[in-house]
């Protein structure tokens, strides 16, 4: 890692949020996250992104712990349609952002497992000459946006990244 490099991260929250519960049975440590994939390099901003599923909730706690760590949060609420389907993804308003910042970055840390932002990867390495990295669980990781990185970097594999959930 240069420590010249200016680094911003992008942080799909509840991709990142499921797969540690899902595939682990435990809580991310985002604040040791997001110190592993700044590394020595010069931070200059953290987004995560989440949706809003229920007024004053658990969430609320979620997400103080998320700008507790060091994230500026991108929120909006969930889509419930007529027929009781739901929606509620940030993929566009991230890949705005990351284009968006890009000018000011050497380095666009990506942290998600979605192969939606394959896309966006070329676009900043080829269209806009940054380096691209991306953090997530290599089990449920998309095997092209491992491809179209220029690191992968598994947070399984950070020391202190996983807190276990403690049985109740």
């Amino acid at each position: 890692m240069n420590p010249n490099q200016r680094v911003g991260i992008f942080l799909d929250a509840q991709n990142i949020y499921h797969s540690a519960k899902n595939l682990y049975r435990a809580r991310v440590n985002f604040k040791e996250l997001l110190r592993s994939v700044i590394g020595t390099r010069q931070f200059v901003r953290a987004f995560a992104y989440v949706v809003k599923s229920d007024p004053a909730t658990r969430e609320d706690t979620f997400f103080d712990a998320l700008r507790k760590s060091g994230f500026d949060l991108r929120t909006k609420d969930l889509q419930i349609f007529a027929d009781g389907t739901k929606k509620g993804d940030w993929d566009v308003g991230m890949a705005v952002d990351a284009i968006r910042m890009a000018s000011s970055l050497d380095v666009v840390v990506l942290i998600t497992g979605d192969g939606d932002f394959v896309p966006l990867i070329e676009y900043l390495k080829w269209g806009l000459g940054k380096e691209v990295h991306v953090a997530a669980f290599s089990r449920t990781a998309s095997a092209k946006i491992k491809e179209a990185a220029d690191t992968f970097v598994e947070v399984e594999k950070i020391p202190r990244a996983l807190l276990k959930i403690r049985e109740r």
